[in-house]
């Protein structure tokens, strides 16, 4: 938590997600995920999280956004990232980390918020294959991620963790930086 305050400035760069439960501010850390945070800043400046479901929320865990629209279609996305899990960032509370398969470098559009302290989510010092890659933290907006967390969930097709009623992303946009 400390390394993530350290990026809490003045000058940091902010996101806001227009969600159906209320508006959710992030503050990215571009000097501990350079790679993580450009690409989300090239998806949010895309339009690609506009429209956007939830389409994983596990509650003591985390919820998940940024690959599918309201009728489960996949949006395609650029090429995948290199994993910056090792960045001195930890997922914890409140902080959003790159989505990715067993591949570690195959984050592309997808990230999580952290709903809970999960650390085994972190790399580890002998493996730099392994954890997620933490590139900014939640500054407002918390009550809304735990509205969302706290959502009804069912299996729906391949998604296992759907929430019952849709949770859209309505809009993401970049704040301007404040100086």
């Amino acid at each position: 938590m400390a390394a993530m305050l350290a990026c809490v400035g003045a000058s940091a760069q902010t996101v806001k997600l227009q969600t159906t439960e209320g508006d959710i501010r992030i503050e990215l850390n571009a000097e501990k995920a350079p790679k993580s945070v450009a690409n989300f800043l090239q998806y949010v400046k895309a339009g690609h999280y506009n429209g956007v479901i939830f389409h994983r929320v596990i509650d003591g865990f985390m919820i998940q956004s940024g690959g599918y629209d309201l009728k489960l279609a996949q949006r395609p996305t650029k090429p995948p990232i290199p994993l910056e899990s090792h960045n001195g960032l930890s997922n914890t509370r409140g902080t959003i980390a790159m989505a990715r398969t067993n591949d570690p470098n195959s984050a592309t559009s997808q990230f999580f918020i952290n709903v809970a302290d999960n650390l085994p989510l972190d790399g580890q010092p002998d493996n730099h294959a392994s954890g997620y890659a933490v590139f900014g933290q939640v500054v407002d907006g918390m009550d809304v991620v735990d509205k969302i967390r706290l959502t009804a969930v069912a299996p729906v097709q391949m998604h296992q963790h759907m929430p019952v009623k849709p949770i859209i992303i309505n809009k993401a946009l970049v704040e301007p930086v404040k100086k």
